[in-house]
């Protein structure tokens, strides 16, 4: 291919016939034939008449420089021109294998990914070579090699996977026999066995990789520690300093999916992790059902939540009775003080309260259990449960025979224990020692102040060392864990109450407390507590971080779900078993993202190129156009050009040369002379009669109110089918997001795409509160509709956004509801001029704006502008209503007029309303 620019040819030889175009006028010159000169006298007598009939001495012009014009694009036209083609290839017949790795990784900028492998299928079918697809979360098998035209249709319907492919080197021995060319599309990780496949796949014929520069980010999964939701995501490449929005979404107390919260992380510049914390009560941390990265449509950006996030509950068993005016000496009366804000506590007999499956139970001062009560205990223990125990004068006076071991204590203890700090004590009180590393209560400040009076001792054993979690200051145990099948029980050498120690009386109490607390269910995913039990799949989710009902999936046992690898028969998302619930992430605690490394000399492409498009089609249709004007011109010329023939030609031609339908049909044309005639907002036809009315209503009472407060004078709203009309001629379209609605056809999303690129603006409405994104019906339907469109990186809409003062000066975006909304995410190097209380933002109108606020049952009125549909109740709701008109007109505005009020000759005017 010989490139000229941003334009190549395919047959470049017949450009040479350019040059020859000049020898046109001299063929031209003979026709019409020169008239032939014969001296006659009486030609006297003819002087001064005119003949009816002239004929012109040799060609016009113009008429020569149209023709030379049609011969030119018809000659480019076969050269086989091609706007923006994919990079030349060495030339060969060898079949293309186009590698796409399909992961989660993939679903950020998956529409690129196709188009850049639909391109490269196109350039091989122009060079009448076989393609083949292969997607590497796929089980390994030999590649088969199609047209390339069969490879379109499969692209046009493949979508990635949530999870990552476990070995690719057992690809490489899936490869068979042969040569053929390899185009890798990366999702830029690092997976198993990725080395051996590029090694393999380089002994048939020459590798590229695509890998796109837009970073993988990743969120992990939640721990709760310290009292606060411990957050962390990861990204690759670490790059410039980049802030990431993190969303914690539950039920509200109506049980809709809203958000609950939201935080901000923060990667340091040429830092791959980002932390920080999430301040939640209770209350609302118990309804939290995920996290989610805005902005970010990838399952790895999503992190399920099971119980470990959970309120824990907790039973006391053993204590009496608070008598009255000795409450501050019972143990109980302390253990409810430090654990009632952060867990749920129950009290009655052991018996009684196993049966509540709770996730901690406190003994305080027993020292024997029955037998039947024992038994109970220890498989409660054994299947996951911790056991918190307290000494006390009872366990202090007990005694155990020589050799006797107590499952339910983690260390022997001696009988008597020791006094501290009395006149027949063995010594002054003992204060503790700084946690150990391995501690639970590693990281809390010891207090000076708190001391231990009187104790419980450990009999001396090799394993005392390891099962000390907290000592006094002289080394001796103060409390001490040992590990019972998938559960622990831990011991406190003291009382519960201040009787032996200050400890009760401190806030390290309640830290140590809600520690071993928080920590009780979260052994219960390890492979321990998992082994031996079945769990049913009650959510998944798909690539792009959408939660779906697992339906009929089949249930997974513990010993896979304990490995905590998604794949093709283990899908991440949330397994429930009776009533334990684990949650089955993308990235675990430990995942880290490692960048892929290829073979020296194997050359990788970026994402910064242009779409190719082939130019032969519109060029021969110019040429066409051009030799039909010639005709004409050149029957106008020598007066054959009389109405009968002209439309008896016009006829020849529309039957020879069938109109498209899109002129065919007086229909579309009358709705092309609509759609143009003047400014009209339009909506997206959902196929619900109810929604689409709605939809008509709510454009009509916006309509109205730009025409009474803008310069702008809009006419009807209009209705449009995305898979037949045409797009172009709107400035926005509203789509209500139906959950039944279906999916746009590839043509149709071509047609989308295009409109969003060219400057088109689309409000997406899911009409659900504001849980775009969520679990809602409407909200699964949208994310489905979107990944087939060239989307941006979305964020909410900042204070200082173009549409918060386009028109009026606005903070909030309602509808019917107020939730929030979302744009296309400002670049990251936008920068707040000194002394300019906005960002530059000059770069153009955001091309989609999403939101769940029902923003058309806001804005409808019936035919005589009267609303039709009540907003909120009383003047509250007029005022919600009335600006929600507003935000309408905003958002209409920054259509027409782009950036326009981001310049910065708008700042003083802006001041000076701000400060009234």
């Amino acid at each position: 291919m010989w490139m000229l620019g941003p334009v190549g040819f395919t047959a470049p030889l017949l450009l040479l016939a350019l040059p020859a175009l000049p020898l046109l006028w001299l063929l031209l010159r003979a026709v019409p034939p020169a008239p032939l000169r014969r001296r006659f006298p009486g030609v006297a007598l003819l002087l001064g008449l005119t003949d009816e009939d002239a004929e012109t001495e040799r060609t016009p012009l113009w008429l020569l420089l149209l023709r030379m014009a049609a011969l030119a694009a018809a000659i480019i036209a076969f050269a086989g021109p091609v706007l923006n083609p994919a990079p030349p290839a060495a030339a060969t017949d060898d079949p293309l294998l186009i590698v796409v790795d399909g992961t989660w990784a993939d679903a950020r900028d998956w529409p690129r990914r196709i188009d850049r492998a639909m391109t490269k299928a196109e350039a091989a079918g122009r060079a009448g070579r076989t393609v083949g697809l292969i997607r590497l979360t796929d089980r390994p098998e030999a590649p088969v090699f199609h047209s390339a035209a069969a490879i379109r249709d499969r692209l046009a319907g493949l979508v990635p996977q949530p999870f990552a492919p476990a070995d690719l080197s057992a690809w490489a021995a899936a490869l068979g026999e042969g040569r053929f060319e390899t185009y890798w599309l990366s999702d830029g990780l690092d997976h198993p066995g990725r080395a051996d496949l590029a090694a393999a796949m380089a002994t048939h014929g020459p590798l590229t990789v695509f890998e796109t520069p837009r970073p993988v980010i990743a969120l992990k999964p939640p721990v709760f520690r310290d009292g606060a939701v411990q957050l962390a995501a990861l990204r690759l490449p670490a790059g410039a300093q980049q802030e990431i929005e993190i969303s914690a979404r539950g039920p509200d107390p109506a049980g809709i999916e809203r958000e609950l919260a939201r935080t901000t992380l923060v990667f340091a510049t040429g830092q791959g992790v980002a932390e920080g914390t999430l301040d939640l009560p209770p209350e609302l941390r118990n309804r939290l059902t995920r996290f989610e990265i805005a902005g970010q449509p990838t399952a790895g950006a999503v992190s399920l939540t099971d119980d470990s996030l959970k309120r824990r509950k907790v039973a006391l068993v053993g204590s009496e009775a608070d008598a009255e005016g000795l409450i501050l000496l019972s143990p109980a009366h302390y253990l409810r003080q430090a654990m009632a804000p952060e867990a749920d506590l129950i009290e009655g007999g052991l018996s009684d309260v196993l049966l509540a499956s709770p996730d901690v139970v406190v003994l305080t001062d027993v020292a024997r259990l029955g037998n039947a009560e024992a038994e109970a205990l220890l498989k409660w223990v054994a299947e996951g449960g911790t056991l918190l125990r307290f000494a006390g004068p009872r366990l202090a006076a007990a005694e155990w025979a020589p050799g006797e071991d107590d499952p339910l204590l983690p260390v022997r203890l001696r009988a008597g224990g020791r006094n501290l700090g009395g006149a027949m004590s063995w010594g002054d009180p003992r204060t503790l020692a700084p946690f150990a590393e391995g501690s639970p209560f590693f990281g809390l400040a010891v207090p000076d102040e708190v001391s231990v009076t009187r104790q419980v001792l450990a009999e001396p054993g090799p394993e005392l060392a390891a099962r000390t979690i907290a000592a006094l200051a002289d080394g001796t145990p103060l409390v001490t864990r040992k590990e019972t099948g998938a559960g622990q029980v831990v011991l406190f050498h003291v009382t519960a109450n201040a009787e032996w120690s200050s400890l009760p009386l401190s806030g390290l109490f309640v830290q140590m407390l809600d520690r071993l607390v928080t920590a009780a269910r979260i052994g219960m995913t390890e492979d321990r507590a998992l082994a031996g039990h079945s769990f049913a799949p009650v959510q998944v989710l798909d690539a792009f971080g959408v939660a779906q009902d697992a339906g009929n999936l089949p249930g997974v046992t513990g010993e896979a779900l304990a490995v905590g690898r998604p794949g093709p028969d283990l899908l991440p998302g949330l397994y429930e078993e009776e009533d334990r619930r684990v949650a089955l992430n993308v990235t675990a605690a430990d995942t880290t993202l490692q960048a892929a490394i290829w073979p020296a000399g194997t050359p990788v492409e970026g994402a910064a190129r242009d779409t190719e498009r082939p130019l032969k089609g519109p060029l021969l249709g110019a040429a066409l156009a051009l030799m039909l004007v010639d005709i004409l011109a050149a029957l106008g010329i020598s007066g054959r050009l009389s109405g009968g023939l002209a439309a008896r030609l016009m006829l020849a031609l529309m039957l020879t040369f069938p109109a498209p339908a899109a002129r065919a049909d007086a229909a579309e044309d009358a709705f092309a002379i609509e759609a143009t005639g003047e400014v009209r907002l339009a909506h997206i036809l959902t196929g619900d009669k109810r929604v689409d009315d709605l939809a008509q209503a709510g454009l009509r009472g916006l309509s109205m109110r730009l025409f009474e407060r803008t310069t702008v004078e809009p006419g009807d709203p209009m209705a449009v089918d995305i898979e037949r009309d045409e797009l172009a001629f709107f400035p926005f379209l509203y789509w209500p997001v139906t959950a039944d609605q279906p999916l746009p056809s590839v043509n149709a999303y071509r047609k989308l795409n295009d409109f969003l690129r060219t400057g088109g603006m689309i409000l997406f409405d899911t009409r659900d509160a504001g849980v775009s994104g969520g679990t809602t019906p409407e909200s699964k339907r949208l994310q489905l509709i979107a990944s087939g469109l060239d989307i941006p990186p979305l964020e909410p809409v900042p204070e200082d956004h173009v549409l918060t003062r386009t028109f009026y000066l606005l903070q909030d975006f309602p509808g019917r509801y107020s939730g929030p909304v979302w744009v296309e995410a400002a670049p990251p190097d936008a920068a707040q001029a000194e002394g300019m209380p906005f960002r530059n933002l000059n770069d153009g109108v955001t091309p989609v704006v999403i939101g769940g606020n029902d923003w058309a049952a806001a804005w409808a009125v019936d035919e005589i502008g009267i609303p039709s549909h009540p907003v909120g109740r009383g003047s509250g709701g007029d005022r919600q209503r009335e600006i929600a008109y507003r935000f309408g007109i905003n958002l209409i505005m920054h259509v027409l007029t782009g950036n326009y009020k981001s310049d910065q000759v708008h700042v003083p005017a802006l001041l000076e309303r701000l400060g009234q």
